[in-house]
C-alpha cells in the first residue's frame, strides 16, 4: 500500500467509526424508549441464566437496559470506547466486538445465579477497555500500547466492576465481557500485525 492511500484510509477510518459508535448509542437510546413504552417488556429479553429462553439474551443483553439511569451511565463509555476499538480498522474492530459479545454472553448464562436477567452494554464497555489496553501488547505496537496506558489510567477504576459484591450489577457480565476482551486481543494479534507490514 502506498503512502497516500494509507493517509487517505485513515480519516475515512475514523469517520465511519464515528458514525458506527453514534449510531449503535442511538440504537440503544432508541430501544429503550420503546422498552419503556412496552411497560419494560423487553427487559426479558436478558441473558437468563441456565434457561433455555435465557440463551437469546446473548444476542440481545447487550442492547437492553435497567432504565434510563443505567443507560445513561453506558452511553459515554459505549461512544468513547467503542470508537476507539474501531478507529484502527473497523473489520477488526467488529470482530472484536463479536467475541467480546459472545463470550461475554455465554459466560454470564453458565456461571450467574439462576433466576436473575443480565442487561447492558457494560459487558461490552469492560469487553472493549481490556481488549484497547491489551492489544497493543500483543501486536508489539507502540502507539496502540500509548492507548491503552492512557485508558487505563483514565478508566482503569471500572475493572473493579469484575469482582462480586455490588448489589444489582452483573459483575459476571462485566468479567465475562472483560475476558472476552483479552480473548479478542489475542486472537486478533496478527490482524493488527498485517495491518503494521502493510503500511511504509
Amino acid at each position: 500500500m502506498s503512502a497516500s492511500s494509507s493517509l487517505h484510509r485513515t480519516p475515512g477510518t475514523w469517520l465511519r467509526a464515528g458514525i458506527i459508535a453514534i449510531g449503535f448509542v442511538a440504537l440503544l437510546w432508541v430501544l429503550e424508549l420503546v422498552d419503556t413504552a412496552a411497560d419494560h417488556r423487553l427487559d426479558g429479553l436478558g441473558v437468563q441464566p441456565r434457561d433455555d429462553d435465557g440463551l437469546r439474551g446473548i444476542v440481545f443483553a447487550p442492547v437492553l437496559h435497567h432504565g434510563w439511569e443505567h443507560l445513561g451511565a453506558n452511553t459515554l463509555p459505549v461512544l468513547v470506547l467503542g470508537f476507539l476499538v474501531l478507529a484502527s480498522g473497523i473489520g477488526r474492530g467488529l470482530a472484536a466486538t463479536a467475541i467480546i459479545w459472545v463470550v461475554g454472553g455465554v459466560g454470564t448464562w453458565l456461571v450467574a445465579p439462576t433466576y436473575t436477567t443480565h442487561l447492558g452494554a457494560s459487558v461490552l464497555v469492560f469487553g472493549w477497555l481490556v481488549y484497547l489496553v491489551l492489544r497493543g501488547f500483543f501486536a508489539r505496537r507502540a502507539g496502540e500500547i500509548v492507548i491503552g496506558v492512557l485508558l487505563l489510567v483514565g478508566y482503569g477504576s471500572l475493572l473493579w466492576g469484575v469482582l462480586p459484591g455490588q448489589p444489582g450489577i452483573s459483575w459476571q457480565g462485566h468479567l465475562f465481557g472483560a475476558i472476552g476482551g483479552g480473548i479478542a486481543a489475542w486472537s486478533l494479534r496478527g490482524h493488527t500485525r498485517r495491518d503494521a507490514r502493510s503500511r511504509p
